[in-house]
């Protein structure tokens, strides 16, 4: 039966009497929203805190923030939800889409109940010609990270396909530029700029995993905004499956910044009763990046989740070894492992029957006999005996067509009906979503952890999701795929909660918010060559804090590029990170271990501040480098790197800012070594580094900055601030 219609408040100029607006305000920032049409909440105000303001001032702001009607167009001002709809007048990117039966559906939420908190706002709308009803719920976050998410049920009238969900912010007129990030497999998170026009700036990924060419963020800001300077919004989608994000400017001049999940079609199909709910989307406003890049930090330190024990050195045996697994080898690289100071150390691919390259064996979890004929405990014994913790590398969510388990059950592989997907990495994709696989993987993961002393997983997964499909039939499979990786993730988290576990995927593929609930950290990139890794660091750092960030030690030659590069070039930026080691130290000199000795050393002296403080970005530095680092919340201390990439234009670089520090608070800074040491590698040394050191105040060094060294390309130095007195 069909609901009565209601009148539309929007249309008839009715309000509601209850409450007009609604004021979130929290860790620097405040966002205002308008009530008063009776429909889901309008955005009046996101961004800089406003102070305390009562009722009437800020229904006054709300009624200053209305759109005026102009000639030739609706004969009332267009009303812009959250979720933005044609029947508020929007015609731009529809906040919700979908069918009932062979019929369009054309919400139209009327407010039904209203549920306002100090730092929430959940709203209920009905759309009284459907009975479909969506529950908004918006979060003001103590860091000033502003999140909200949707709730799709489907009325009584008919069966609802959802076509789209997708949640939005609106930022003001002077927002004149974008910044988002792209890239590709080993050149992850590369920023591209451009200006926010008329139209619509669509970022869709398709891979159903976050994707290397993800944007991460998508920023609209003031015209030139950096790491310090210009007011800067910015979203991010809580999504590890299809995912969208978008900045749309209307010809009314209205922009939006939005996103949610990307639904494949029939993907989402409601009975009534049935719901859906869509991704977090988060939401930050900050002076610069920076800011933006310390709300994230915040609200992610904050979890109770985030690991608060000290991040410990890994060696991984990846780059080491590869396949070539030999009891005696890896022994040894564990003893070199304690001997530099290695704290955990973890066993990558090659392990499992059948599995001598990348060609076959993924999907049979169980100790390859042949090559480890008295199973794992030997090495795990070994390396516990050298107090170091156990890792394994597993890839869950794959399997290769030569496996027992593809060839016992290919039902269990995401396809169309009919025929398996173009292959990848000699591999396909098993389906979560099919309770016989997912009770496999869980049962083997899980008796995997409870035989062994493992504490830690290195969880990969290695190629895109194309025509991802549910077999049989071949229905779209990607929603509930990334559903299952998560329920999968909470199981054995639950069943194992002292394990940590490494979202890797392709190295950088997996790289958001959902995934991070579950993680406890990511890899960023499968390039460990510094160069690459020092723009790929820099630009995960927008959401992603450094004690998530798995940075590790390569060996002087790097694997995947061929670049050589000094041990302090590859410790320095690995040094930024969580720290760790890729390389058969086994066979390296003792110069060399000394000198790495030297690094996990100052890493374990720096990492309570680098895991804790803000980082921060200079602007302004010659582009043929980089200076960043990490201030103390107290500023009190900072650990800072001046990075020259590549040959300069000019001789003299010039001086370089040293922002974040405290104003007015003076402060030592001198070398931190070991490191580039400028008075060897360089021809010339500055005078106050010659002078041991300099004692400038916050101000001096932000404003006027310090002269850095003629460094060679592909070297850095790092600076060590502290505070006097």
């Amino acid at each position: 039966m069909t609901p009565t219609p209601r009148p539309d408040p929007t249309l008839t100029g009715a309000r509601d009497p209850r409450r007009h607006t609604v004021h979130l305000r929290r860790g620097g920032v405040s966002a205002v929203f308008d009530l008063s049409a009776g429909r889901l909440p309008v955005v009046a105000y996101w961004g800089a805190d406003l102070g305390d303001l009562d009722e009437a001032a800020l229904q006054t702001l709300a009624i200053a923030a209305r759109p005026p009607v102009v000639p030739n167009d609706l004969d009332v001002a267009e009303t812009i939800e959250i979720l933005p709809l044609a029947s508020g007048g929007w015609r731009g990117l529809p906040g919700a889409e979908g069918h009932i039966g062979p019929e369009t559906w054309w919400p139209r939420f009327r407010a039904d109940a209203v549920d306002a908190g100090e730092h929430s706002l959940t709203v209920t709308g009905v759309d009284d010609a459907t009975g479909v009803s969506v529950r908004v719920i918006v979060e003001l976050l103590v860091s000033g990270l502003l999140r909200q998410r949707a709730e799709v049920t489907a009325g009584g009238v008919g069966t609802l396909t959802l076509d789209s969900l997708q949640l939005s912010l609106p930022v003001p007129r002077r927002a004149t530029e974008l910044l988002d990030l792209a890239g590709r497999w080993g050149h992850e998170r590369a920023p591209q700029r451009l200006p926010l026009v008329v139209g619509t700036h669509l970022r869709d990924s398709r891979r159903g995993r976050t994707g290397t060419d993800a944007a991460l963020i998508l920023a609209a800001g003031t015209a030139g905004f950096g790491f310090a300077d210009g007011e800067v919004w910015a979203v991010h989608v809580a999504w590890s499956g299809n995912h969208r994000a978008y900045a749309e400017r209307s010809s009314t001049g209205t922009a939006l910044l939005g996103g949610g999940e990307l639904l494949l079609p029939a993907e989402i199909i409601l009975q009534p009763g049935d719901t859906y709910a869509s991704p977090w989307l988060y939401a930050a406003y900050g002076r610069g990046l920076d800011e933006v890049s310390a709300r994230f930090h915040g609200y992610l330190r904050s979890r109770a989740a985030h690991p608060y024990t000290s991040r410990p050195v890994v060696l991984n045996t990846w780059e080491a070894v590869y396949f070539d697994h030999d009891l005696g080898r890896l022994t040894d690289l564990a003893r070199a492992a304690a001997d530099v100071g290695a704290e955990r150390y973890v066993l990558d691919d090659g392990w499992f029957r059948h599995r001598r390259d990348d060609t076959a064996g993924l999907g049979d979890w169980y100790v390859d006999g042949g090559v480890w004929p008295d199973g794992l405990e030997p090495l795990i014994s070994a390396v516990n005996e050298l107090g170091l913790e156990f890792g394994l590398w597993v890839e869950p969510e794959m399997a290769n067509p030569d496996s027992d388990l593809a060839r016992a059950h290919p039902e269990w592989l995401l396809a169309p009906a009919g025929r398996l997907p173009l292959s990848s990495r000699h591999q396909q994709v098993l389906d979560l979503g099919h309770s016989g696989a997912y009770a496999y993987i869980l049962e083997r993961l899980d008796d995997l952890l409870g035989a062994h002393n493992i504490g830690y997983l290195k969880w990969d997964h290695n190629r895109d999701l194309l025509e991802a499909g549910h077999s049989p039939s071949g229905t779209a499979g990607v929603h509930e795929q990334t559903l299952a990786l998560y329920r999968l993730l909470d199981e054995l988290r639950a069943r194992h909660p002292g394990v940590e576990i490494e979202s890797c995927s392709s190295g950088g593929g997996r790289v958001d918010l959902g995934i991070l609930e579950r993680t406890d950290r990511i890899w960023g990139s499968d390039v460990i060559d510094p160069l690459e890794r020092q723009s790929i660091q820099r630009w995960t750092a927008m959401v992603v804090p450094p004690e998530l960030v798995g940075s590790h030690v390569g060996s002087p030659s790097a694997h995947t590029t061929g670049r050589s590069h000094s041990l302090a070039f590859r410790a320095g930026t690995a040094l930024f990170g969580h720290f760790g080691i890729e390389w058969d130290i086994s066979r390296a000199t003792a110069e060399e271990r000394r000198e790495l000795a030297d690094w996990v050393a100052l890493y374990k002296e720096m990492r309570p501040l680098l895991h804790s403080g803000r980082v921060v970005r200079a602007d302004g530095v010659d582009e043929s480098a980089l200076l960043h680092g990490v201030v103390a919340q107290n500023a009190d201390e900072a650990l800072y790197a001046y990075v020259q990439l590549r040959t300069p234009l000019t001789s003299i670089s010039g001086s370089v800012p040293l922002p974040g520090l405290d104003a007015d608070t003076r402060y030592l800074v001198t070398p931190q070594f070991p490191g580039d040491s400028p008075s060897t590698r360089s021809t010339s040394v500055t005078p106050w580094i010659a002078a041991g050191g300099s004692i400038l105040t916050g101000r001096a060094l932000a404003a006027a900055g310090l002269q850095m060294p003629a460094l060679d390309p592909e070297q850095l130095l790092l600076l060590r601030v502290q505070k006097v007195g």
